[in-house]
């Protein structure tokens, strides 16, 4: 089924998302990788404030290539999201309530998924071109020494995914995979 959704996401609506649903998704999102996701792992470590609020929120795995003249963002497709497994249950448990990337997830995140009522998307691999024409708006809000890996707020509009972790524990990847 063709879901269209605004981010910040609303959790009823996501609730109500099921694996295998393609979503549309308008408004804001952000951008984290490895180093962006240790430095906001250590920082929770020392009780200090991370850079974003997670409540509601998506995290798109992604780390842009550079912008050519008169585009807003280079090519954009999702990175592996194993690679921010150790990391996703506790952001999850602090709110976080989307995640896109591509790949398999450890058990753990979707354990952290059902708990906290979230969803994880991903976005086709090979299509960062494609992708970032959906993105309206992209600026560097955290970590900028990090390069492409830096916390970056983007503006997308009707932004490609699809469902593949639901809020209930059923994963796409599990259903076709087998």
């Amino acid at each position: 089924m063709d879901r269209y959704m605004q981010a910040p996401l609303d959790k009823t609506e996501v609730k109500s998302l099921e694996a295998g649903d393609y979503v549309y998704i308008t408004g804001t999102i952000y951008t984290a990788r490895d180093a962006a996701h240790l430095r906001m792992s250590e920082a929770l470590d020392k009780g200090e404030e991370i850079p974003i609020d997670l409540n509601n929120n998506i995290i798109y795995y992604m780390g842009p290539t550079p912008a050519r003249e008169g585009r807003v963002i280079g090519s954009a497709g999702p990175t592996t999201a194993s690679r921010m497994d150790k990391y996703a249950p506790r952001l999850l448990d602090l709110g976080l309530t989307g995640m896109i990337g591509k790949g398999k997830r450890k058990p753990e995140v979707t354990e952290a998924i059902v708990r906290n009522g979230a969803v994880f998307f991903a976005a086709v691999g090979g299509a960062g071109a494609l992708l970032s024409k959906c993105i309206k708006k992209a600026e560097v809000i955290a970590y900028e020494d990090l390069g492409t890996e830096a916390i970056r707020k983007l503006e997308v509009e009707n932004f490609p995914v699809i469902v593949v972790i639901d809020s209930k524990g059923r994963n796409l990847y599990n259903e076709v995979c087998k």
